[in-house]
């Protein structure tokens, strides 16, 4: 998933090339990483539009097709969502100094989307509505 992220990965390809059940690998899945498989997919989707907005001279739109979106307006939204930011912001804001002095592992390490909650969920919250389902915390 990591190598592709920009490929469709259901539920239903990644038990068939774990060799189990839909049920037993994302009920496995989210107990070794944490959040479901979505939700790690998707940060390792962020993960890369934010390098290539910061490493690369790609338009916005080349981006978001590169790592998975087939539409540049959910590609936007979702970002937005994530990081706090529109892609032409980060891209703009450019190169912080800092990843020259500290390893590219790190930089990712420390800048990764902490998305223990859904998108939408969390842009319910910040509308300030709290009626609605409550993600159950996780042991």
């Amino acid at each position: 998933m990591d190598a592709v992220s920009h490929e469709d990965w259901p539920v239903e390809r990644l038990a068939q090339v774990s060799g189990t059940s839909e049920a037993h690998f994302a009920r496995s899945f989210r107990q070794a990483f944490g959040v479901p498989p979505h939700r790690y997919l998707l940060t390792r989707r962020i993960e890369r539009a934010k390098a290539l907005l910061r490493e690369t001279e790609l338009s916005i739109t080349e981006i978001a097709l590169q790592t998975g979106w087939n539409s540049l307006g959910t590609f936007g939204r979702i970002f937005r969502d994530v990081t706090g930011e529109s892609p032409g912001a980060t891209r703009a804001r450019g190169t912080d100094a800092r990843h020259d002095l500290v390893p590219e592992c790190m930089v990712r390490a420390a800048t990764r989307p902490q998305l223990t909650i859904a998108v939408s969920e969390k842009r319910r919250r910040e509308e300030g509505d709290t009626e609605g389902p409550q993600e159950m915390e996780v042991l």
